[in-house]
C-alpha cells in the first residue's frame, strides 16, 4: 500500500511523552528517556527500510535546561553514553549507513557530552544512506538568530576586506583581495538559509509530535511552512511501525493538496 504513494524524504519527530511513559510504567525518573532512545533506533530502522533519507529528532531543547538539575544531568549523561557507543564500528548505525549530526547550540552542552557528539559526527561523516539529525540544546529561534548573526559577520568581514584593499596602493593586491568577495551588504534569504543549523538538508515532509500534543514548541519553525503535521496520541517510547505506517498513509492522502499549496507560494 505504501509503495503506491510517495515516500517522504524527510520526517521530523518531537519525541514527546518520555516522562509520562516512565510514570505510567512505574519506572525510575529518567528511565523514560532511555526507553525513548531505543524507540528512536527502531524508528530509524523502519525509516531506512521504507526509503526515508532524512530523520530529525528533537531530543533536548534549550528550554529543557530549566528542568531539575538531576534530570538535565541524566539526559546529558545518556547523550554522552550513546554518542560514545556510536564510535564502535559494529554499532547498528554503521549497518544502516547512518550519518549522525548533532544539531543545535552545542556550546551549551557540558564538555564531555559535546566532545562525544563531535566524535560521533566525525566517525559517521562518510555514511550516506540516511542522515539522522539529533537536535540538542536547540530552539528554532536560536537557530534563526544564529544564522542572522553569521550572515552579518560575513557581510562585515567582506566590507572590511574591501575597505582594506581599496586603501592599498598595490593594484595587484587590491584585485586579489576582491576576488570571491560579495560586495552586496544586503541580507538575502539564501544567505540566512546557508547558515541554518539544518543547512543542506531538505525541509521535512512530515512533522510528528507524539503524545497528542499539537504545539511545535519552537522546533523547525523556519523549515515547516509546507510540512504535514501529525500528532498521534501514543507516547514516544510506545511508538511502533504501525503508528509510522498510518502517519505516512495520511501524508500520502494529503500530499497532492500540499503540493498545490507549495505551487501557490
Amino acid at each position: 500500500m505504501l509503495a503506491e504513494g510517495p515516500i517522504p524524504v524527510h520526517i521530523a519527530f518531537i519525541m514527546d511523552g518520555n516522562r509520562r511513559f516512565a510514570r505510567k510504567q512505574n519506572l525510575k525518573e529518567g528511565a523514560g528517556h532511555k526507553v525513548g532512545f531505543f524507540a528512536l533506533l527502531a524508528v530509524l530502522k523502519y525509516c531506512n527500510e521504507l526509503g526515508v533519507k532524512f530523520l530529525t529528532a528533537y531530543a533536548f531543547s534549550i528550554d529543557n535546561f530549566k528542568r531539575r538539575p538531576e534530570e538535565v544531568q541524566y539526559v546529558m549523561s545518556l547523550l554522552e553514553e550513546k554518542a560514545n557507543e556510536i564510535l564502535n564500528e559494529e554499532h547498528i548505525l554503521y549497518q544502516y549507513g547512518v550519518r549522525v549530526r548533532f544539531i543545535g547550540n552545542l556550546k551549551l552542552l557540558n564538555e564531555p557530552t559535546r566532545i562525544a557528539a563531535e566524535k560521533a559526527m566525525e566517525a559517521t561523516a562518510k555514511n550516506d544512506k540516511i542522515v539522522l539529525s539529533i537536535c540538542v540544546a536547540y530552539s528554532s529561534t536560536d537557530e534563526i538568530v544564529h544564522a542572522v548573526q553569521e550572515v552579518c559577520n560575513d557581510k562585515r568581514s567582506n566590507i572590511q576586506t574591501l575597505a582594506l584593499a581599496a586603501d592599498n596602493t598595490t593594484n595587484e593586491i587590491y584585485v586579489d583581495a576582491r576576488e570571491g568577495i560579495d560586495r552586496d551588504s544586503t541580507i538575502k534569504l539564501a544567505d540566512v538559509e546557508r547558515h541554518m543549523y539544518l543547512a543542506g538538508i531538505p525541509d521535512p515532509d512530515i512533522l510528528v509530535r507524539t503524545s497528542g500534543e499539537t504545539r511545535l514548541s519552537n522546533f523547525l519553525l523556519w523549515q515547516t511552512t509546507h510540512c504535514f503535521l501529525h500528532s498521534p496520541s501514543v507516547l514516544w517510547p510506545s511508538f511502533t511501525l504501525w503508528t509510522l505506517i498510518w502517519i505516512i498513509l495520511d501524508y500520502q492522502r494529503a500530499q497532492s493538496y500540499l503540493d498545490k499549496k507549495k505551487k501557490l507560494i
